[in-house]
């Protein structure tokens, strides 16, 4: 039966990767696709989140042992990578144009942080140069990104100056599932550990002055700044509240910590992170579940600020229950197995509300109260159906485990 489940899950996420291909790879680079249509939009910018997710997705693809064109769609889109989005410096400019013309020369702490893990996940694949490129990325990082506190500080401007003094959860938990990544290709215990700081200090020493929930924004002291974008709740990035989402991602990467600090004697694990795993989940669904998906945002009084339901959290939390059951199977835990696969399934089966007539997930769905529609990405978009391929790719890792713990 599992084994059975490990076939489905590389199935679905292969089916994924073939809706995108060979549509989403234009001449240069990778086009966002439309959901209802299957057709690409006419824009020609190209977002260096969706350059990154896009070869990280052809990538894991590889990795499962698919088809060939896996691997040719991921090298597609690092030749973009080097030649347009990368700067003469080392850094990476935010938008470009199919050119490969910066439109944006914004240095992205959240951009760079995909830029690790779309080398990262490169190299697993086994791409001439992606370790190279990781190891230079990781520098990088060191250089000009990492604060005092060993977090990554915020967006710069083309000579890293820094933007604001603002410092944000989410460009580090993206840092974190970069550095996890990093580790799974190398096997080296620096990116680990760089993992392990970052997650320490997130979900652990920040979240004790919030009753164990994750802010989104701070002061460049990592002070909690409560009051961020409070008159932007709908911004693209940094809306203010809590988000579920990010708690249900959160779990997951705390999840594969766990695996690997279990599985690896060399490394230094996190205390706890099996624990905090499952909290983090299950702060999530008691802040926004909603029955067809997670709430976006929430106020420091569990009041939803925006209440859409946006695809890639309830992608997340598929992922998540995946890890965790196959985290609370290897610790003997069959109660909690047994609630989180019941949870894989319930989200599971919320999905096909997010796929469009293409196939493709669509970035949201309105609330019931706003009417419910499903909404499709805004060029030029960073969602390239990543957080549904990372969640089926985590579905088959996960069940891949408990298949080879079962084995005789």
């Amino acid at each position: 039966m599992t084994r059975d489940r490990t076939a489905r899950h590389r199935a679905r996420l292969l089916a994924t990767l073939r809706l995108q291909y060979p549509d989403a790879l234009a001449e240069s680079g990778f086009r966002l696709l439309h959901p209802e249509t299957g057709e690409p939009y006419t824009d020609d910018r190209r977002h260096l989140v969706a350059t990154c997710r896009s070869i990280a997705n052809f990538s894991v693809g590889a990795v499962v042992d698919g088809p060939e064109w896996c691997l040719d769609a991921a090298e597609h889109g690092l030749e973009f990578l080097r030649e347009s989005h990368r700067a003469a410096d080392g850094g990476y400019h935010l938008v470009v144009d199919d050119g490969g013309e910066p439109v944006d020369r914004t240095r992205s702490a959240y951009g760079h942080a995909f830029v690790l893990l779309a080398y990262a996940r490169a190299a697993a694949a086994g791409l001439d140069g992606a370790v190279e490129d990781l190891r230079a990325t990781h520098e990088l990082l060191e250089e000009r990104f990492r604060d005092d506190a060993g977090l990554f500080r915020s967006d710069c401007d083309p000579d890293w100056t820094e933007r604001e003094a603002y410092r944000g959860q989410n460009a580090n938990m993206h840092a974190c599932e970069a550095y996890i990544a990093a580790y799974e290709a190398t096997g080296e215990s620096r990116y680990y550990d760089r993992a392990r700081h970052i997650a320490e200090t997130i979900t652990d020493d920040l979240a004790a002055a919030t009753d164990g929930l994750l802010w989104e924004h701070y002061t460049d002291e990592w002070i909690h700044e409560f009051t961020y974008n409070e008159d932007e709740p709908r911004h693209q990035f940094r809306p203010p509240g809590y988000q579920p989402g990010h708690h249900v991602e959160w779990a997951k990467f705390l999840g594969l910590l766990d695996r690997y600090g279990c599985e690896d004697e060399s490394i230094v694990p996190m205390e706890g992170q099996y624990a905090r795993a499952r909290e983090l989940f299950d702060a999530a669904v008691d802040l926004g579940w909603a029955d067809d998906g997670f709430v976006y945002t929430v106020d420091r009084d569990g009041e939803p600020i925006v209440s859409d339901r946006y695809g890639w959290a309830l992608a997340e939390a598929l992922g998540a229950a995946a890890v965790l059951a196959e985290r609370a199977d290897f610790h003997g835990d069959e109660e909690e197995r047994d609630r989180f696969r019941d949870w894989e399934r319930l989200l599971a089966d919320c999905a096909s509300a997010y796929r469009g007539p293409a196939g493709l997930w669509y970035e949201k769905r309105l609330s019931p109260e706003d009417g419910g529609d499903p909404i499709g990405p805004e060029p030029p978009g960073v969602e390239s159906d990543y957080h549904p391929a990372s969640a089926y790719y985590e579905r088959w890792r996960s069940a891949r485990k408990v298949s080879d713990r079962q084995r005789p």
